[in-house]
C-alpha cells in the first residue's frame, strides 16, 4: 500500500496519507489562488481515517465562495498550510496541497474546478480531466 508524507517547509507539521487519494483536483477559485500564491492550487483528498497528522498546527476557518466552511491547518513556525477539511460536499475527507508532498511523480489531477476564474493563459489538459465552472 502506498504511503506519502507531506510536510511544512520547516518539517514540524506532517501529514502521512495511506493508500491512493480519492480525488486529485486543480482549483482556480480566488481563495485557492491567494492561498497558493499562484494562478491555481492543486490538492489531493483522502478519507480522514487514512491520514495521520503529526506536529502542531494553527487552524484558520474560512467560508469559501461555494458556501462550504474550510478549516486550514498551518504550521505555527513557518506558516505553511499542510492540510485542511471542507465541511459540506467533502465531509470526512482531508485535503493536502500537492506541493506539500514535494513529489514530481504524484498522480495527475482528474478535476479542474472554478474554471470561470481560471487565468486565460492556464490550460489543464488530459483526456481524463473533468472541467467545471
Amino acid at each position: 500500500m502506498t504511503t506519502r508524507t507531506a510536510s511544512c517547509r520547516c518539517g514540524q507539521l506532517r501529514a502521512t496519507a495511506t493508500g491512493e487519494p480519492v480525488r486529485v483536483s486543480v482549483c482556480h477559485c480566488l481563495d485557492c489562488q491567494k492561498r497558493s500564491g499562484s494562478a491555481f492550487a492543486v490538492q489531493a483528498r483522502w478519507p480522514a481515517g487514512q491520514v495521520e497528522i503529526e506536529g502542531r498546527s494553527k487552524p484558520w476557518v474560512n467560508i469559501a465562495d461555494s458556501g462550504n466552511r474550510i478549516t486550514f491547518h498551518f504550521c505555527p513556525e513557518c506558516g505553511s498550510d499542510v492540510h485542511y477539511e471542507i465541511n459540506g460536499k467533502f465531509d470526512g475527507l482531508i485535503a493536502i496541497p500537492l506541493g506539500a508532498f514535494a513529489d514530481p511523480h504524484f498522480p495527475a489531477p482528474h478535476f479542474s474546478v472554478w474554471e470561470e476564474r481560471k487565468h486565460p493563459w492556464v490550460e489543464i489538459c488530459g483526456d481524463s480531466v473533468e472541467h467545471s465552472d
